[in-house]
């Protein structure tokens, strides 16, 4: 899926793993995390310069619009994990690579999320989000 590429990180999310987050097997959730990834991609934006809710202001909304997560370790109760992140573009598309860590530094969740732009409802290049992400944006795809 991804290749670790630790100078690539571009952000680092600290994820403490709560009970009410588990399954009847006593591990994280599968859709769980989906929550930490997106919860780094937000803090990214945050980190970056841009929030969500400024984002909303200037009616320009970045979704999803393609993901692939590879399960690898589950976290458990009262694990600290940690989500690294760095993102490349490829024409109109911010790719996100993120890779979840345990608390053991062994690889939980590794994932690739693609994210298109929205500009006042309509598809964009995402020219917008270039200028926030300049100083993060990866050449390696």
């Amino acid at each position: 899926m991804i290749e670790q590429r630790d100078n690539k990180w571009v952000h680092t999310t600290q994820i403490e793993v709560r009970d009410y987050e588990l399954d009847s097997e006593g591990i994280v959730n599968n859709a769980i995390y989906l929550h930490y990834l997106e919860h780094a991609r937000h803090l990214f934006c945050i980190e970056a310069g841009l929030s969500f809710a400024a984002m909303r202001e200037r009616e320009m909304m970045p979704v999803v619009s393609r993901l692939e997560v590879d399960y690898r370790i589950p976290l458990t109760s009262g694990d600290t994990a940690h989500c690294e992140l760095w993102v490349t573009r490829r024409g109109p598309r911010f790719i996100f690579n993120q890779i979840i860590y345990n608390d053991r530094g062994e690889v939980s969740v590794q994932a690739r999320v693609i994210i298109v732009t929205l500009l006042k409802g309509k598809l964009s290049r995402g020219d917008e989000l270039v200028e926030v992400f300049a100083k993060f944006l990866s050449d390696a795809q």
